[in-house]
């Protein structure tokens, strides 16, 4: 029992604009600039939530690499090399471990309050994709 054909034309146009798009290298480029936007505004988030000390020094040391492609996904490094960043955010005991004190959790919030804003970042990559197909 047959159940009618189809006509497969229109989908084949969808796939080979797709194919396209990716060969050309147009889709990895949005992609990258999409990445790096997210980077940037990580960096700002990070550097904004981190507690202000005498020597400011903490917040100065935030880095951001990146975008990078290892052919299979996107990463994005944020980085901060102060010795003492972890006891910021975690806690440590004062010196001559009489005390505890509590930790700042600023990287913590940093990641949620950009996790948050993850849609809103993607969004120019979504219509520039969308463009590419239309």
């Amino acid at each position: 029992m047959s159940l009618g054909t189809v006509d497969d034309a229109e989908f084949k146009a969808f796939t080979d604009k797709i194919t396209n798009a990716v060969n050309s290298g147009q889709l990895k480029q949005a992609i990258g600039e999409s990445a790096g936007r997210i980077g940037q505004q990580s960096l700002k988030k990070f550097k904004a939530n981190t507690p202000i000390g005498k020597t400011k020094v903490l917040g100065r040391a935030w880095q951001v690499e990146g975008p990078h492609y290892d052919g299979m996904s996107w990463s994005i490094k944020l980085s901060n090399n102060t010795k003492y960043a972890s006891y910021v955010e975690n806690g440590h005991r004062t010196r001559g471990h009489k005390s505890w004190v509590p930790g700042q959790f600023f990287m913590e919030r940093s990641k949620t309050q950009i996790e948050s804003q993850l849609p809103f970042l993607i969004t120019p990559l979504l219509v520039k994709f969308r463009n590419l197909l239309s």
